[in-house]
């Protein structure tokens, strides 16, 4: 259980660059809901911390860390030629940060808790927390967008409060039938 194979390692960095690069494509597009301003990223990039757990649980942090770090360099240059260079670099500079706190933050609680969902839980609600404002303050304090420049504390508050909302209620059960099905898997051969 604590290696993985290398077309599983290649699987996962490919998932986590789709990933970071949707959401930061994403992340250009502004909507309203009940008068707040948020992204549509807010939807897609939870999936990748909660693939970062699941990696981490299932292998251990040498090989989360090592996909995290391949998948970096990819995803700030898919993210530059998606959205813009300061987007890409805010973006990898945030997952990177990000992804690595969530490591540390999830294996520690991992091992003092004997319930599935406690450390995913606790590490996506504190790497959203990470993420969100290191990514929204380095891609848009005095940039060039005007309404990013002006509103980018707002719009990445409530990015951050829906993120943790949505990685709650929607992704939160799907890690919890993930991790059902690959330890059945795994523990089956």
């Amino acid at each position: 259980m604590k290696n993985i194979s290398p077309p599983l390692v290649v699987r996962l960095v490919l998932f986590h660059i789709v990933i970071i690069a949707l959401a930061n494509y994403m992340v250009q597009f502004t909507d309203t809901f009940l008068g707040f301003t948020f992204t549509w990223a807010m939807f897609v990039f939870p999936v990748v911390i909660l693939a970062t757990d699941l990696t981490v649980r299932l292998s251990n942090q040498t090989n989360a860390r090592l996909i995290v770090g391949i998948a970096y360099l990819p995803a700030i240059l898919i993210s530059a030629w998606l959205a813009d260079w300061r987007i890409g670099l805010a973006s990898g500079t945030a997952y990177l940060v990000g992804q690595l706190i969530d490591i540390r933050i999830f294996q520690g609680i991992r091992e003092r808790s004997k319930s599935w969902w406690t450390a995913p839980m606790i590490s996506t609600f504190f790497a959203n927390i990470i993420d969100t404002y290191v990514f929204y303050s380095a891609a848009f304090y005095r940039s060039t967008d005007a309404f990013m420049a002006a509103n980018w504390v707002e719009v990445a508050t409530v990015d951050l409060i829906f993120k943790i909302v949505v990685s709650i209620i929607l992704f939160l059960p799907i890690y919890g039938v993930i991790l059902n099905i690959a330890q059945r898997r795994m523990f089956a051969t």
